[in-house]
This record gives C-alpha cells, sequence and structure tokens, in this order.
C-alpha cells in the first residue's frame, strides 16, 4: 500500500493508525507548496487532480482519497488490531467522529487560522464562529481516555488536527482543560510520539527547502 503523506498534515492521521496496528506501507512525501512527489520530482496532481493528502493506493491498485474514507479503509484492512469499531451504533459513533473532526475542526476552525494570506478578519470570525466546537470536546472528553471506549482511528485523526494548535496561539488550550489533557496524554503514546518525531524532521527539511527556494 502506497500513502501519499506531507509531514505533520492530515494525512499523518493514517500514519498513526497504522504505527498503532502494527503495520506499514510505502510513504510517499509530497511538498504541500511545489505539488511535487520528492522521490522522482513527479506531478502529484496526476494522482490526485485535488493536489491535496492523504492519499492511498491499495495493493490492488485502487486510489483513495479524502481523510474519513481513507482512514476506515485501514480500520477496516486492520480489524485485528482494534482499531475500527464494531459493526452497528459503535460504527456510526466513529463516523460521527470522523465527520465532526473533518468538517468542524479540520476544516472548520484550524484551516482558516492556519493560512498565510486569510484576512485577520476572516480569522477573527472564525475564532467566533468555530471555537464552541472546543467547548464541546472538551465536554465530550470529560472523564474518557478515547472518543469511543478504545483507542481508534478517529483518535489519530483528532490527536494529528489538534497538534496544529503549536502553529495556533489564538486557541488557548488552557481553557479546555479535558482537550488539554486529551493531547498531552495522546502525544506520549508510542503510535503518535513515532509518527510525530519522524514526520517534524522532514517538516523541518520542507521548511529548508523553501527557504532555500525562495
Amino acid at each position: 500500500m502506497d500513502l501519499y503523506f506531507s509531514p505533520l498534515a492530515c494525512s499523518m492521521a493514517t500514519r498513526i493508525a497504522l504505527y498503532e496496528a502494527g503495520s506499514q506501507a510505502n510513504f510517499i512525501e509530497v511538498d504541500p507548496k511545489t505539488k511535487r512527489v520528492l522521490k522522482d520530482d513527479s506531478d502529484f496532481y496526476a494522482v490526485n487532480p485535488l493536489g491535496l493528502v492523504p492519499v492511498v493506493r491499495t495493493d490492488d491498485g485502487v486510489t483513495l482519497t479524502e481523510n474519513a474514507a481513507i482512514l476506515q479503509h485501514i480500520a477496516e484492512r486492520l480489524s485485528e488490531s482494534g482499531i475500527g469499531a464494531k459493526p452497528g451504533i459503535e460504527r456510526s459513533r466513529l463516523q460521527q467522529w470522523l465527520c465532526f473532526i473533518g468538517t468542524e475542526l479540520h476544516k472548520g476552525l484550524f484551516t482558516p487560522l492556519l493560512g498565510k494570506t486569510v484576512p485577520a478578519e476572516v480569522k477573527a470570525y472564525t475564532l467566533e464562529r468555530y471555537l464552541s466546537r472546543l467547548d464541546y470536546l472538551n465536554k465530550s472528553l470529560e472523564g474518557r481516555e478515547f472518543l469511543l471506549d478504545h483507542f481508534s482511528v478517529a483518535d489519530a485523526y483528532l490527536t494529528t488536527v489538534l497538534n496544529w494548535s503549536v502553529a495556533t496561539p489564538m486557541i488557548d488550550f488552557s481553557k479546555y482543560p479535558a482537550v488539554k489533557d486529551y493531547l498531552e496524554r495522546m502525544k506520549k503514546r508510542p503510535s503518535v510520539a513515532k509518527a510525530l518525531a519522524e514526520e517534524f524532521v522532514l517538516y523541518q527539511a520542507e521548511i529548508a527547502r523553501h527557504k532555500a527556494a525562495a
């Protein structure tokens, strides 16, 4: 299986899920600025016309895009690891959390705040409109170790997105103690710590590469 990724992007959730399950993939790095595949300088748009990671190419040659779909595929493919959910309401809860993370946190809250060219008034509106999602998440995590009753691909995604708070100082996690504790706890988890360490090094190289090209 091939996994197209960019360092510390939402694609890191799939890396975490794979490590949690004791599995691997062919990790293929994509430069998020140039949209070039680093290993051969090919055009990433030929893989995904939207230019977005993650993309998974299965051993059968099937191409999958969209984080939530890829994570559910990984959970089903590695079902014995327990990173997915049982059929029925638990699986629906997993899908609920994946949708919430993707729409309300990833795209709704963090993407505008992380945008370097996003106007200040848009960022102010985003904070006003979407910080309530952190209130909701904080209440949901009170007294819980994970989003479900065990670590799942939803936790891999949530941890990845919450980690972006290092670049969004306007979000004060001290106001959301359950969220803050959750993120600190997840960062100590072996699968998460390994993924973060590996991708941080690659991210530093990416920044250096962009500076050299400027």
